[in-house]
């Protein structure tokens, strides 16, 4: 994955509305624009505005049904997301591990003073 889908990405998850969106989706196995405009505080055009973000990052992949296109969650590039973001979680608890012990070696040494 380059950096620029990985920005796309993580941008297309940094959406709330897209977030609850995926997540009925995955509890749905399934929907359409109006399927979940029912279920959200948006209309259906932002809805597949919002759904249109999402096939672009391939979190989501569309099928005809009938007049409606039927979208389903890409697990695997959802499980590319998530251990994307566990990474850099992971990284950010080292960072403040590490700032954690230098703040508490300068309080010492300010204690021995």
């Amino acid at each position: 994955m380059t950096a620029a889908v990985d920005d796309d990405l993580w941008s297309a998850v940094g959406d709330p509305t897209r977030r609850r969106m995926l997540d009925l989706l995955l509890a749905d196995g399934g929907g359409t624009a109006t399927s979940l405009s029912e279920q959200l505080p948006v209309t259906r055009q932002a809805v597949a505005k919002h759904l249109g973000v999402l096939d672009r990052v391939g979190l989501v992949h569309a099928t005809p049904a009938g007049r409606e296109r039927r979208y389903r969650v890409d697990e695997a590039q959802l499980a590319r997301a998530v251990a994307q973001l566990s990474s850099v979680g992971a990284a950010w608890d080292a960072r403040l591990r590490r700032i954690k012990r230098i703040a508490e070696a300068i309080q010492r040494g300010q204690d021995q003073r």
